[in-house]
Parts: C-alpha cells; sequence; structure tokens
C-alpha cells in the first residue's frame, strides 16, 4: 500500500468533509463533516480506507518526529540528545514538566498538530463505518464467515480504535466523535471511550481476515491485529494514569455510564490523581481472551525463534532472529513486511520515511554523502546498555550502538560530549541503520523506505505474559516470557532463566523488564512505566543510578555494574581497513570465540560494504571500520595494557569520563518535573500532552493537571 495506490478519487472528495473538520479544530469557525460516503463496491470502499490509512501514515508527529523528537523517549532507559533546559518545550514535555504545569506555554510543544491530524482520520473512518452500515445489505455482510465487505468494515473500526488510543494514552479525556458529521467537543472520560472500542472491536473481530488470508497482509488493519488492539486497550483502561479530578465526582464512568472507582496510588494535586480503576482485573480478563486468540492463531505472522540466515558468500556469520526481523525492515522492495509484525505502517523505499533520519544509527552526513543525516534523536541511557542486558542476550548489540557514520563511508565512534550534536549523548539506537539498506537514496534523509512497525507478536505474547502475571496465573506467564527471553539467546536457550526471573522479584516484574530489553528505541517503554504503576519510582532509581555511575567514573575511573560489566571513562580506538581484513564491512552477529575480535564486538555495526558505488566521491575510502578496545572492562591510562594498545595505533579516547561535564543532563535532571520530594509526598505525575488554545477554543473543551488555557 504505497504511493501509487493513494492518489485516488476519494482523495478529492473526502479533502472537502475534512476542511470543516480542520476547521473547528485550527480555525475560529467550527464546522462539521456535512458529506455522507456512499459507495456502490468493495474496490470505492477500500479506496477510501486507503485514503484513512495514508493520513495516520502522514501524521508523522505521532509515530516517526515530534512526539518521537522528545516526549516519548522520556522513561528511565532512553533519552534524547538535546540538552536539558526546561524552558523548552520538548524536554519540558519529555521530563514531567519542571517547571510546573502552570508555567508551559501550550502552543509551543512537540506534535502540537498530531490531535487535529488524529480526528482528520476519525473522520475518514466515521464516514465509512456510517456508509457500511446504511447499506441495505448490512446485516447480511456482516454475518457468518468474513468476506471482503465485513472486512473493510473492520479496518474502518480499528482505524478508528488506534487513533483513540492514541490520542487517550497522549492526551487523556477527549471529545468522542462517532458520527460522520459530529462535531469534536466536549470531554469525554478516557475510560468510556477505551470500553466503547473494546467492545466495538469484539463486535467486528470474527469477521476480519488475518495475515495470510487470501490478499490480507500486514500493511492493512487485520483481524491479529484486531486481537492485539483489545488487549493493548485494555491494559492502559485498566492501568496506571493520572486523571483530572475537576470534572466532577460523576465525570469518570465506563463504558455503560457508571461511574467508576479507583485505587489511587497518589494524593490529589493539581486537579490531578495518579491511579488504576478498581475493576481492572475485568479488562485484564478480556485482554486474555483475545491476546491468546492471536498467540494461538496469528494467520501467517511469525515469532522467528531461529534465523533463517547462516553464513553469506563474505563470511558474515548472522544466527540473530531478533535482528532478522529489522533487517527484513531494510528490505528496499516496496514488498516485504517483517515477518513479526502484526501491522507496519508502509513507507515507500527511496521516497518516505523518518527511519533512521530521527530514530536510528546517528550519522552526521549531508545531503547526498555516505550516508546522509540520521539524527540520532533517540539515545540510550548509560546503563540500561551496560547494566540491565545478559552479556548473552543478542538483542544488545542489534538494540543499542556505541558507532555510527561520519558521512563519508567511514564509522564513527560516539561520544557522551553532549555538545557534539549527531555523534553525543553516548549510544544510540541501532535497530534502523542506511547501511543495511541494499542501495540507499541518500539525497536526502527522509527516504530510507523503512515501515514503521505499530505492533510486533512479541508484545503481543508479552502482553499475554503480563496479563497472566497479573491475574496470578504464573505457570502461563512463565510459557510466553519464557518464548520471547530465549529466542534472544544463542541456541534458542537461556540456561539462566529461572535465575533471571528471580532478580527480577517475581513473574511480573520480569515481564515487565523483559518489555524493556525487547522494545527499546521503540517509543514503549515510558508509556509502560505510566501504566504499570512504577513511574514514580524509577524516576526516583533511574537518577541514583546514572549518578553512582557518574562518580564511580570520576572517583576511579569507572563504574561497575552487578553483571561484571564496567563503563570506563576512556575506551582506546583506531580505523582499520575492514574490507581487507574480513572481506566485508558491515558487521553482523560476533562469531562465537570472537568477543575479544575489536572490529566485529559489538556486533551489528560497520559500514556499508560498498559505499562507492552509491557515492563515487567515497570510492576511496578503505579506512572504514571502527576498532574498539576497552568498553566493557576499564584500562587504565598509561598502563602497560594501554601503551601496548597505544603501539598498535589505537588511541585513548573519551567516553564516560564526557559525562562529567554533563551531570545535569546525565543523571540530576533525568525526571527533573518528578522529583524526590514529588515521590515521597505521593504527588501524581503528570504525563499528559495539553491542548493548544486554538484547540480549547474550538472544541469547548479545556486543560488541566494545572495548564494554562491561553
Amino acid at each position: 500500500m504505497k504511493r501509487n495506490i493513494l492518489n485516488i478519487i476519494w482523495a478529492s472528495m473526502l479533502t472537502m468533509s475534512l476542511t470543516n473538520c480542520n476547521d473547528f479544530l485550527d480555525a475560529t469557525s467550527p464546522g462539521t463533516i456535512d458529506r455522507e460516503f456512499v459507495f456502490s463496491d468493495e474496490e470505492s470502499a477500500r479506496d477510501a480506507l486507503y485514503y484513512g490509512y495514508e493520513t495516520l501514515r502522514a501524521n508523522r508527529s505521532l509515530h516517526s518526529v515530534g512526539f518521537f523528537w522528545h516526549p516519548v523517549w522520556g522513561s528511565d532507559i532512553e533519552d534524547s540528545q538535546d540538552l536539558y533546559d526546561p524552558g523548552t518545550a520538548g524536554i519540558s514535555e519529555k521530563w514531567f514538566y519542571p517547571n510546573g504545569t502552570s508555567n508551559y506555554n501550550i502552543d509551543s510543544g512537540e506534535g502540537t498538530e498530531v490531535f487535529t491530524e488524529l480526528y482528520k482520520t476519525i473522520a475518514v473512518a466515521n464516514s465509512l463505518i456510517t456508509s457500511f452500515e446504511a447499506l441495505d445489505n448490512f446485516q447480511e455482510i456482516m454475518e457468518g464467515e468474513p468476506n471482503t465487505m465485513s472486512d473493510l468494515y473492520g479496518q474502518a473500526m480499528a482505524l478508528r480504535a488506534t487513533c483513540y488510543w492514541e490520542l487517550c494514552r497522549w492526551y487523556g479525556d477527549v471529545p468522542h466523535v462517532l458520527e460522520a458529521g459530529q462535531k469534536a467537543e466536549g470531554l469525554v472520560s478516557r475510560y468510556a471511550i477505551y470500553d466503547y472500542h473494546i467492545r466495538k472491536l469484539i463486535e467486528v473481530e470474527p469477521h476480519m481476515f488475518r495475515p495470510g488470508e487470501g490478499s490480507t497482509r500486514a500493511d492493512v488493519m487485520n483481524r491479529s491485529y484486531v486481537q492485539g488492539l483489545i488487549g493493548r486497550l485494555c491494559l492502559y483502561d485498566g492501568g496506571y494514569a493520572t486523571r483530572r479530578t475537576d470534572l466532577g465526582a460523576d465525570f469518570h464512568v465506563d463504558g455503560e455510564g457508571n461511574v467508576l472507582s479507583f485505587d489511587d496510588w497518589s494524593i490529589e494535586k493539581d486537579g490531578a490523581v495518579y491511579g488504576r480503576r478498581t475493576d481492572w482485573k475485568d479488562l485484564y480478563e478480556i485482554a486474555k481472551v483475545y491476546l491468546q486468540a492471536c498467540v494461538d492463531n496469528p494467520g501467517s505472522v511469525v515469532l522467528h525463534t531461529t534465523d533463517p540466515r547462516t553464513k553469506d558468500q563474505n563470511g558474515r556469520e548472522y544466527g540473530n532472529p531478533y535482528q532478522y526481523t529489522f533487517q527484513q525492515m531494510h528490505a528496499g522492495d516496496n514488498v516485504t513486511l517483517a515477518d513479526e509484525s502484526v501491522y507496519e505502517i508502509p513507507q515507500e523505499y527511496n521516497y518516505s520515511s523518518d527511519r533512521p533520519a530521527y530514530i536510528g544509527r546517528p550519522s552526521t552526513g549531508g545531503n547526498g554523502q555516505a550516508p546522509c543525516v540520521a539524527c540520532g534523536q533517540d539515545r540510550i541511557q548509560a546503563h540500561f546498555y551496560y547494566g540491565w542486558f545478559d552479556n548473552n542476550d543478542m538483542r544488545r548489540d542489534v538494540s543499542v550502538t556505541v558507532t555510527g557514520s561520519n558521512g563519508q563511508g567511514q564509522e564513527l565512534i560516539q561520544s557522551f560530549d553532549r555538545s557534539a550534536w549527531g555523534k553525543g549523548c553516548g549510544p544510540g539506537t541501532n535497530k534502523y541503520d542506511w547501511n543495511r539498506l541494499p542501495s540507499p537514496n541518500t539525497q536526502s534523509y527522509g527516504t530510507s523506505g523503512i515501515n514503521v512497525s505499530y505492533m510486533r507478536i512479541s508484545d503481543v505474547y508479552l502482553m499475554l505474559a503480563e496479563v497472566y502475571a497479573a491475574l496470578g496465573e504464573e505457570g502461563n506467564a512463565k510459557q510466553y516470557l519464557q518464548i520471547v527471553h530465549n529466542r534472544a539467546f544463542p541456541d534458542n536457550n537461556d540456561p539462566n532463566f529461572e535465575k533471571y526471573i528471580s532478580d527480577c522479584g517475581s513473574v511480573y516484574n520480569a515481564v515487565i523488564k523483559e518489555r524493556a530489553l525487547e522494545f527499546s528505541g521503540e517509543g514503549v517503554r515510558r508509556f509502560d512505566i505510566i501504566r504499570t504503576g512504577i513511574l514514580p519510582e524509577v524516576a526516583v532509581a533511574d537518577r541514583r543510578i546514572m549518578k553512582a555511575i557518574i562518580d564511580g567514573v570520576r572517583d576511579k575511573g569507572y563504574y561497575e555494574f552487578e553483571n561484571g560489566n564496567q563503563i570506563p571513562a576512556y575506551i582506546w580506538t583506531k580505523m582499520v581497513d575492514a574490507k581487507t581484513e574480513y572481506g566485508y564491512r558491515l558487521t553482523t552477529q560476533t562469531p562465537v570465540g570472537k568477543q575479544d575480535d575489536p572490529v566485529l564486538f559489538p556486533g551489528w555495526r560497520g559500514q556499508h560494504d560498498d559505499w562507492g558505488s552509491i557515492v563515487p566521491a567515497f570510492a576511496d575510502q578503505n579506512m572504514t571500520n571502527v576498532a574498539i578496545k576497552g568498553l566493557f572492562k576499564y584500562i587504565a591510562p598509561g598502563s602497560e595494557e594501554a601503551k601496548s594498545l597505544e603501539a598498535e595505533g589505537y588511541v585513548q579516547t573519551n567516553w564516560a569520563i564526557d559525562m562529567l561535564k554533563y551531570e545535569e543532563d546525565y543523571a540530576t535532571k533525568l525526571f527533573a518535573g518528578y522529583t524526590d520530594e514529588d515521590y515521597a509526598a505521593k504527588n501524581p505525575p503528570i504525563h499528559l500532552i495539553p491542548n493548544t488554545y486554538q484547540v480549547l477554543l474550538n472544541s469547548g473543551i479545556t486543560n488541566g493537571y494545572g495548564f494554562r488555557q491561553q
């Protein structure tokens, strides 16, 4: 579903309608959708639905920039590379409003257009749903086995539900528009909204196709995705969140209009409180049914536990099923989808995609270079990279990189010097990389074609494990946790799995940690710590561990983690001709017994094997790869080992020592809007995004949580 099928006659018809939808949110004259769409065959219905998908894809601030520039990286394992400045909107959103919500400029945030754009997509879905339900044979369509029209109707329902999930998790309570032509105004409790869409998805789920059934693929919202989405909605609906208390005692109701009761963790402050609804187990029981159904029969979606690749003609070894998923996203053919994706937002190769331009392995190159820019905005906190992963966990090197590219066909060591934009701020996300595309067009940075994997099957497995653990069914929880966990280890087996659970303290805690290991750099962790109720405690713990790391580096030259890894003040690096020495430049899984090889370890780095054929200006570049010594083990400057390395051409290179210059950014101001004092007082964390003045004016809603109204 690429650009060529999006240029459809429905676009002009829908634009007439969506102009009015845009008016009520962005302009002073309120309007409504006044066109009801009627279609005579499935192709016209499909084309209209594709236009709805295109509005979601084009809403880049929702899934690729904007929210993914700053706020989504505000977690205890991730960060963004910009310097700490509480007066900057994105930093303020990311770290939970350090200057207070009342001092925040509501018109200045990241992704201020997202709210409006989501209602555009909802308008398309509502028009389709209304038109379907007006068909004379609608009841006949929705009887018996899935058919093309019932599947299209279900996709429209899923598209609408997805938009409301995004709205509620970012904004809280929002207008709930369900009819074509209805104006979006007035606030509705997020719990009523979640409940409604859970119920509607349950209705359409049996009448949809799974991936692999007929022509259905994971680039549309399919039955397996709907099953996963039901589970996802239930976890948010029954999870912790900060809610408003200034809207009346009877505002927060369920889908039937019954006033809800809550188990609150926090006190009330700024007209808000942090807690979860008391009937959350009922929602988890619903989630269990549909997540289990998805795991039992996901269609053609596959959780790979072995890598179908072995060794290529150049001698590269693979053997990492986790990386295979992300490599499939680099296919560059406008056809391939990742086998593990339950739903992917498709992009067009050499035309669109913000990965790795904004999210992924960094590059300081410019347009037309080898490769062009990749901002590396999303960064990985040092304690997560060094301390959370088992040293045999093959996800670490796939997920996190300590090198990037310099745009001249050379690998570039990253730095903790936050003034070095594009290569500073420590390790980056490694899942998306210009170098892994077959023949990338680097004339412009937004052209990789790497799809947005909106739901992976491992997410479904871990949501199911979480539900089972929360409901006390630990045996079932361990079963699905173990499947995801083991596939990250050689031979699909972690012999220390039981110890992993014991070290976490419970099966439930192990599942939540596993989600961090599985989805780092994908925008998941921030919401996991919110909805599971652990945000307050991890905010405090995050500052403490990062402060301890900096103190250790200052006092001893390194900090040692429980797994034995040491993060040193300095490392030793040199450039090498990997093509001559190894036969290739782009590295893969570190071969067994090669953990001491300074080029092959860490794995999954290096450079494209032949940048010269793509950008001839760099055809003669031979010194392409960084050899690294002392990344996980302290080497004392001036020691015999250091002198020996320097005799071999290695250079002492600043590593963690540079964190000492930015202690505020790396440690003391993490979660700056939720202090140790807030935790002790049990204040509610404010994790929601306010609406802009124009949206408030035209929709008749208000901001809560202490935010301004203008």
